[in-house]
């Protein structure tokens, strides 16, 4: 994966994953430790703190921390937890400046009409502008995350209303931008996702209750059957462990999910909306011989997101497919390092070229992305001086050109190389014999007859939504965390 770093990082971006299971306690199935390994199961959605709360006859308890799941939940932690029959986790992405137990998620309110534990995946626009409304309202915030001010809104307004999901469905009214949020009260577990769909949210059954999560690889974690996923708009609770749609969504297929989580930031074993990611992998990786063919000798791919992808590649252009990169399973993804110091030692060690797949041969080495291009260059030299005769990239995304305001970390416009220089430059730089993009038509076509449409502003630069707000939370942002 290309999304190396810039000198220093300022976004405050989230890239997480969701969880939440219900049980009515016949089968004795303990939801914290199913929480645990769903969790596990999500890590690849941040590695930079998680945690859990368990609701125990409406008592709750909140574990989190810093640090990856194993880490966090120790043996002895787990052992802290009271048993319930309802929880929800978290795992989080975040920059150096939210590193902290204090941006942890859940989030914990408590109110004048009982308690909250909230969860969410989601990048609002308008979040400052809520934010500076509550203050000046006499709230005080002490994380710098929007999960505190979405907890907080929909806290304020329970107390006008007669019930949490119509408190839930108010504060709804108020948030601009990409979200999915699962709600847990002392009686009820709540989902809801933003009406264009742009961040990722299913349902599963188990034996005795219900599921929700980011990704469906959690689902299978746990032993539950998919159901389907939480439409777009739509909010979905769990009450007295039945399924219950509070309100429906207006469009049954997401008209903004983020094509990304197909192109690279979800587990290829999961399937969204309906496609499967490995699936669409290796169809973009078939879209992309067609468009970008080559004379070469073997076909590798850059773990773990270009393997799928490089397979596809491979059988549509009759070129050989082989191993040629092996990754160190201890490393964590580039990407999520929220510290330039600590991407670059990550990249030295997590990649390793085998000679005998590639010395005197033209490679094509298919990666998800270029985004600022220190991991592709290094990856190019890594195969030049492990005897590649050619290199030649071929890349399962548009360039990036434009920022993300909905969640995916990708560094400013200036710090991008297809902002800073024109594509037929890019491969030179980059030591590569050749370059070759998916265009934007053939992306959407990854998970073709999924969604009306998908949320492709990073590249296109145009966006489902107005951010201009996004801008002005951009800049409070930087100074809040300097």
């Amino acid at each position: 994966m290309s999304l190396c770093s810039c000198k220093q990082e300022k976004k405050v971006n989230e890239e997480c994953g969701v969880f939440a299971i219900t049980t009515d306690g016949t089968s004795g199935i303990d939801v914290v430790g199913e929480s645990y390994y769903a969790l596990y199961a999500l890590q690849h959605r941040g590695q930079e703190s998680c945690g859990i709360t368990v609701n125990d006859d409406g008592v709750f308890t909140t574990r989190k921390g810093v640090g990856l799941v194993p880490e966090v939940f120790t043996a002895e932690e787990m052992a802290k937890m009271p048993k319930g029959k309802a929880a929800i986790g978290h795992v989080r992405y975040a920059p150096k400046s939210q590193i902290d137990a204090v941006n942890a998620q859940p989030m914990v309110v408590r109110h004048a009409k009982g308690t909250l534990s909230l969860v969410t995946n989601s990048a609002l626009v308008n979040g400052l502008e809520l934010r500076q409304e509550m203050q000046q309202q006499g709230t005080f915030f002490q994380t710098t995350n929007d999960a505190e001010v979405m907890a907080y809104l929909i806290a304020r307004k329970r107390l006008e209303t007669h019930s949490i999901e119509d408190a839930l469905a108010l504060a709804l009214e108020r948030f601009e931008g990409a979200y999915s949020i699962v709600l847990m009260s002392p009686t009820k577990v709540i989902a809801a996702r933003d009406p264009l769909g742009f961040k990722p949210l299913c349902i599963g059954k188990t034996k005795d209750g219900y599921v929700f999560a980011s990704e469906t690889c959690a689902l299978n974690v746990v032993g539950a059957e998919f159901l389907r996923d939480v439409k777009p708009g739509e909010i979905v609770e769990v009450v007295n462990n039945e399924l219950i749609i509070y309100r429906q969504g207006k469009d049954e297929h997401p008209k903004g999910l983020c094509v990304f989580e197909y192109v690279y930031t979800a587990r290829p074993d999961s399937v969204i909306e309906g496609a499967s990611v490995h699936v669409a992998r290796r169809r973009a990786g078939e879209l992309l011989a067609k468009a970008h063919p080559v004379e070469a000798d073997v076909v590798i791919g850059a773990p773990d997101s270009g393997l799928d992808a490089a397979q596809g590649y491979a059988q549509e252009s009759g070129i050989p497919y082989g191993v040629g990169l092996l990754k160190n399973r201890y490393i964590g993804r580039t990407f999520i390092q929220p510290v330039q110091s600590q991407r670059e030692n990550s990249v030295k060690i997590k990649l390793n070229p085998i000679s005998e797949t590639i010395k005197g041969k033209r490679v094509v080495l298919v990666d998800d992305s270029v985004v600022r291009g220190t991991t592709s260059e290094r990856v190019v030299r890594l195969l030049k001086e492990a005897g590649a005769k050619e290199v030649h990239l071929r890349i399962t995304a548009p360039p990036f050109k434009y920022l993300c305001y909905f969640g995916t970390d990708i560094g400013k416009p200036e710090e991008l190389m297809a902002n800073r220089m024109p594509i037929e430059d890019m491969a030179a730089a980059l030591g590569a014999d050749s370059i070759g993009f998916l265009s934007l038509e053939d992306t959407k076509k990854m998970a073709s007859g999924v969604c009306k449409d998908y949320c492709v502003g990073c590249f296109s630069g145009e966006y489902p939504i107005d951010v201009s707000k996004a801008n002005q939370k951009d800049k409070f942002e930087e100074k809040l965390t300097k």
